[in-house]
Formats: C-alpha cells, sequence, structure tokens
C-alpha cells in the first residue's frame, strides 16, 4: 500500500458514481485513503479520489473511521458551511449542508450519528466553543466525501432523465436526482 495521487477536478471519475464493494477490498483501499491523507493534509479523502472505483471513503476529524458503500438515512437542520476540496485545490466553496445526518455503511452494524451532541454552548475560559463544532465539522466532511461517492462536487454536473439533460451545480441537481434523474456519466 502506497500514498496515491490525488485525482483533480476535472476528471471523469469524480463525477461517475461509485461501485459497490466487499469489506475486503473496501478494506484495502481504506489504508491507501489514509496514508494518501494524512501526506495531503486532509480531513477526508474518497476512493475515486485516488482513481479507485469503489465506495469507500475515511474521514479524519474527530476520530479517524472509514465507511463502506455509505449512504444517508437521515437529515436536519440545513446550514451554510464553507468548505474545500483536495480534487479542486485552492478553492473555498459555500455548501449547503446538514448540521445532522444519520449514515448506514455496510461495516457499521447500526446507524451512525453525524453531529452536535448537545446545544452549543460558548466556553468563557477559551473564549471559543465547545467540542460540537468539531463534530459539525465532522457532519460535513462524511456529506462532502458521500457526494464524492454519488459522483457530484461543488462543481457542475450533467444529468439526465429519458431524452432530457440538464448542466447544474450538484447541489441543484441532488433534487433532480431523488426524483429518478441520474448523472450522465
Amino acid at each position: 500500500m502506497a500514498i496515491k495521487e490525488i485525482v483533480i477536478y476535472p476528471n471523469d471519475i469524480l463525477s461517475t458514481p461509485t461501485k459497490k464493494t466487499d469489506l475486503e477490498t473496501a478494506q484495502k483501499i481504506a489504508v491507501d485513503l489514509f496514508k494518501t491523507l494524512n501526506a495531503e493534509g486532509g480531513l477526508g479523502l474518497s476512493a475515486n479520489q485516488i482513481g479507485e472505483d469503489k465506495s469507500v471513503c475515511v474521514v479524519n476529524v474527530a476520530e479517524p473511521f472509514f465507511l463502506q458503500n455509505p449512504k444517508i438515512v437521515k437529515k436536519e437542520k440545513e446550514i451554510v458551511y464553507k468548505e474545500g476540496c483536495l480534487s479542486i485545490p485552492d478553492k473555498m466553496v459555500k455548501t449547503k449542508r446538514y448540521e445532522k445526518i444519520w449514515v448506514k455503511a455496510d461495516n457499521i452494524e447500526d446507524e451512525m450519528y453525524f453531529g452536535p451532541q448537545k446545544e452549543k454552548k460558548f466556553d468563557f475560559k477559551t473564549n471559543s466553543y465547545t467540542a460540537n463544532d468539531l463534530l459539525i465539522l465532522e457532519s460535513v466532511c462524511v456529506q462532502h466525501e458521500i457526494d464524492h461517492l454519488n459522483g457530484l462536487t461543488n462543481e457542475k454536473v450533467t444529468i439526465k432523465k429519458d431524452k432530457e439533460t440538464l448542466t447544474l451545480k450538484h447541489k441543484k441537481a441532488i433534487q433532480y436526482l431523488e426524483k429518478g434523474w441520474i448523472i450522465n456519466g
């Protein structure tokens, strides 16, 4: 296992949904992802960002973990978050995300919850917010990586249904994907 080169946008593998994978393959890819993520200094990385067409991602915010074939099953409290991406270097984008999400993944027995544990409280001793800010960042990071696995970036995506084709920012395309449109890839 070695450090892999980050795939830079635009590249078809970043706009194509990844394929489900088995646990053994997911674990091997996760090792490469963690090594590459640590070398690059990021918070999360998806298999397609290192050229692998498999549904695996890693996140290292509060603690490191990987997800095999993840899917967001519930989301609450929409927020706007400014985020970056290793595949789109030197660009920060304001993105609509959710503060709280629940995720199902094949390598995890139960649903996983990402988001704050309690209401945010200001700590006057440190002049900052409590650890919940870190947990919100982790939730945003998981959403970002799952978007990658679904072929979505902060850039535009082409979608189709029957003979109709649209090119939209990926966040606007999500509502169409939920209605049966597919990513044209």
